[in-house]
C-alpha cells in the first residue's frame, strides 16, 4: 500500500498534460501524504454529486480532494481514513465506482512502497517508482462525497520490480492513453475497469528517492 506519493509540476502543467480545465487549483508541486488535499481529475458535474445527465459528457477538470476516504461506522477505528482499496467489488466502495461520476485521475510523478527488507537501524525500506513517460502519469482512483470530498487509490497485486522487492501492492496505473483514460472518467464499469485491467504498466522503474 502506498502511504505517500508526489505530483511534481502546477494545476497548469497537469491540465495540459491531460486536457483538463485547471480552474483555481493553487497545486504548485511537492509530496501528497494521507489527510492531505491533492488535485485530481474528475468529468463530474461542477457542483453536485450524482449521476449525469444522459447524453451529455462533462469536462474533465481538475479538483483538490482529501486523500483518505472514512471508512464505514462497523470499522474498527472509524476515524481511520482508508487511502487505497483492494476489492472493487465490496459493497462499501461498487456503488461509486460503478457511478463514473465518481472516478477519477490522480495525477502523480513518482510514488513510494514499502518493501520487504529493513535497513541498518531496522527501519523498513521505502522505495520510490515512477513510470519512464512524459510528465505526470496517471493513478486511478475514487471518491466519495462525504462532508469533505475525499478519494482512495485502487490497488493491484505488484508485479515487475515492485513485486521483486517484496511490495505488497501498487496503484493501478492507468495506461497512457486517451481512449483508456476517458473510458475510466466516462464509461461505464465493466468496460472502465476491463480497460484498465487489461493494460501493465511495464515501464514502472524504481528510482532515486525524490529530494
Amino acid at each position: 500500500m502506498t502511504q505517500l506519493y508526489r505530483l511534481d509540476c502546477s494545476a497548469a502543467d497537469i491540465a495540459a498534460r491531460f486536457g483538463a480545465r485547471s480552474g483555481d487549483d493553487p497545486w504548485a508541486g511537492g509530496y501528497v501524504a494521507p489527510g492531505k488535499f491533492a488535485p485530481v481529475i474528475t468529468a463530474g458535474r461542477e457542483f453536485i454529486a450524482g449521476p449525469r445527465p444522459a447524453g451529455v459528457r462533462s469536462e474533465a477538470r481538475i479538483i483538490p480532494r482529501l486523500w483518505g476516504v472514512l471508512p464505514p461506522p462497523s470499522a474498527i477505528d472509524p476515524s481511520r481514513r482508508i487511502t487505497g482499496l483492494r476489492n472493487p467489488d465490496s459493497p462499501f466502495w461498487i456503488g461509486n465506482l460503478r457511478n463514473s461520476e465518481f472516478r477519477c485521475l490522480v495525477p502523480s510523478t513518482a510514488f513510494m512502497l514499502w518493501g520487504s527488507g529493513t535497513d541498518y537501524e531496522g527501519r523498513r525500506l521505502r522505495h520510490w517508482f515512477a513510470t519512464d513517460g512524459p510528465g505526470p502519469f496517471a493513478m486511478a482512483g475514487v471518491w466519495k462525497d462525504e462532508e469533505v470530498p475525499a478519494f482512495a487509490l485502487l490497488m493491484r497485486d505488484p508485479h515487475g520490480a515492485a513485486r521483486a522487492l517484496g511490495c505488497k501492492g501498487m496503484p493501478v496505473i492507468v495506461p497512457d492513453d486517451e481512449p483508456v483514460r476517458a473510458a475510466w472518467l466516462h464509461g461505464g464499469w465493466d468496460s472502465a475497469r476491463a480497460l484498465v485491467a487489461q493494460h501493465t504498466d511495464g515501464a514502472l522503474a524504481e528510482i532515486s528517492a525524490p529530494a
